[in-house]
């Protein structure tokens, strides 16, 4: 064909090299994604060869980011992002400051100026969404505790990052020591321009909450009145690349956000998990071009003329940040576990680190060898992320075994990990014990409330158990794999065991304590697919639910019929 064609030869370049490498990569015990990255590199300006057009390939990579956080938006509602807030709002600031201060501390000792170290130490600070989806994906906690802990604390740290980007400009001015940039004007101008911004996100934010939430659910379900798949898809993959471009161009916010509420308003119609399972094939294929398009900005001649630097770089966000991290998630009492999945989450930088880092370049705030580090940083470290994610199982074991400290803190003398002494004898036996209090786990619990089942909670989420022990509910703080947090829900007296989260691999370890502390309790389960529900069945001994939008009345009426729930007799 005589005519250019970028785009064609960019998608058929990134995704047959990524196919080959990322089946090398999986066959040789990698991630997959590896191998996309490799594929990045190899197709990129840094390598010889071919070379593919990177401004085509950075703008699929955007599209790949919409539908990714898209998707988190389907299955993470408002509550869910308010339930963490306590956590996730303190954690991410000062995470945030830690990680700045560590990289911009390396930069001056480097002899860089202070403006060219604060921007190279915040863009070391944040995660990528992106990728932290995919390995909470991967190892099945997406909406787990501690994945909503670990998406709420991304979220803040992209707000963040988008006042962050509205304030360098007028900063870069003063922090490099321009009189003129100094003036009361530019400096008046920089908080009005910080004013805007703010109150930018708050009008998009309660667009999206008080009109998003009622006309888009709507609009799907005028769709699905048609009986038309391809226009159901097609309305779900409009609906998330229209609302994101339009929350960027008139709203200020990134891509990822307005995606992200996109999601969250689309949850309310009850078709949000068939959304969410037609864009699943088209959200995996752009993400692979999100993490071909990261390997083609890296240069490895910076491996070689600074390796020193790349290791600090790496250190950094993958010893430091995760350090500072899980120290701040145990000092908000949360258990070792939960401190583990956030640090692993966060052992990694990328797409908002490449924004920043380009900005600083532009300002010439950021000398080009920074922005090639923060580059060299975030491929090794997107590359290690899953093995980090792999290794927080052993290691949380390891520490278990191996420290009465880490024991002590898990459990500790915190008030809600056990069951007050004045709880009412009728929750202490013959009661229901419900672990989870997500969308099923209210639900179930609203009806044996209205029906006077006694019933105590089991729950992760430490501000829920709070709000809960205010309501005047049985609830105790832990995880149900641990024996400790069964014991103090009085598992060995329950008459029946609800499991309303939906981690496959945990549920299993759940059953097998509550059978070993009360081998004639009956168990209930949720599950997401009939594979696991048979696995379950088989193994476990209990009753499986599967699907989404009529899970929470079949699991409840049947959670009823094996109490008596007529009444509250107990």
């Amino acid at each position: 064909m005589q005519h250019s064609i970028p785009l064609i030869t960019t998608i058929a370049a990134a995704f047959g090299l990524a196919l080959v490498l990322g089946f090398g990569a999986v066959r040789l015990g990698l991630p997959a994604l590896v191998g996309y990255l490799l594929a990045g590199v190899l197709i990129g300006p840094g390598t010889p060869g071919f070379v593919a057009d990177m401004a085509i390939a950075s703008e699929l990579a955007e599209i790949g980011v919409m539908l990714l956080m898209f998707g988190v938006g389907l299955h993470f509602s408002l509550q869910d992002l308010l339930s963490v807030r306590r956590i996730a709002l303190p954690g991410a600031v000062v995470q945030m400051l830690v990680a700045t201060a560590l990289g911009a501390g390396m930069a001056l000792w480097w002899g860089w100026s202070p403006a060219a170290a604060i921007v190279f130490g915040l863009s070391l600070s944040v995660a990528s969404t992106v990728v932290l989806l995919k390995a909470l994906e991967s190892q099945g906690i997406l909406e787990s505790v501690n994945g909503r802990i670990a998406v709420g604390w991304l979220v803040v740290e992209d707000l963040a990052m988008v006042i962050a980007l509205v304030l360098l400009p007028p900063l870069a001015g003063m922090l490099s020591g321009d009189a003129a940039a100094t003036s009361a004007n530019n400096t008046a101008s920089m908080w009005a321009e910080l004013g805007v911004t703010l109150l930018k996100v708050a009008a998009f934010v309660a667009l999206m909450l008080v009109v998003g939430r009622r006309a888009f659910p709507w609009l799907l379900w005028q769709v699905t009145r048609t009986g038309s798949r391809e226009l159901f898809t097609l309305c779900v993959v409009a609906a998330a690349v229209t609302i994101a471009y339009g929350s960027s161009h008139l709203f200020g916010v990134s891509f990822a956000l307005g995606a992200f509420f996109a999601g969250m308003v689309l949850r309310e119609s009850q078709f949000s998990h068939r959304a969410a399972e037609e864009t699943l094939p088209l959200r995996d294929a752009f993400a692979v071009l999100f993490f071909v398009s990261v390997g083609m900005l890296f240069d490895p001649s910076v491996l070689v003329d600074a390796p020193l630097q790349v290791l600090a770089v790496v250190a950094i966000i993958v010893v430091g940040k995760s350090l500072a991290a899980g120290a701040l998630v145990l000092l908000l009492r949360y258990p070792l576990n939960t401190a583990l999945t956030v640090s692993a989450s966060l052992a990694q930088i990328g797409e908002f680190s490449f924004i920043l880092a380009g900005l600083g370049l532009s300002l010439k705030v950021l000398p080009p060898e920074g922005q090639s580090l923060i580059l060299a940083g975030a491929l090794i470290s997107i590359a290690l992320n899953p093995l980090v994610f792999s290794a927080t199982g052993p290691a949380l074991r390891w520490i278990r075994q191996h420290s009465e400290l880490a024991r002590r803190l898990d459990r500790s003398d915190d008030p809600l990990a056990e069951l007050p002494t004045s709880t009412d004898a009728r929750y202490l036996k013959n009661q229901v014990v419900v672990v989870g209090y997500g969308r099923v786990g209210q639900g179930i619990a609203a009806a044996l409330k209205a029906r006077g089942i006694p019933f105590v909670i089991a729950e992760e989420n430490r501000e829920i158990v709070e709000q809960l022990r205010g309501q005047g509910q049985a609830a105790v703080l832990g995880n149900a794999t641990e024996p400790a947090t069964l014991i103090q829900a009085h598992i060995a007296q329950a008459r029946l065991l609800v499991v309303a989260t939906p981690e496959t691999l945990e549920v299993r370890r759940m059953i097998e304590t509550a059978r070993t502390l009360n081998p004639q309790v009956d168990v209930v389960v949720r599950s997401h697919n009939v594979e696991e529900a048979a696995l379950l069945e088989r193994e476990g001994d209990c009753t499986v639910f599967v699907g989404e939008n009529e899970l929470v009345r079949a699991m409840t009426q049947h959670v009823l019929v094996q109490v008596g729930g007529a009444g509250g007799g107990h």
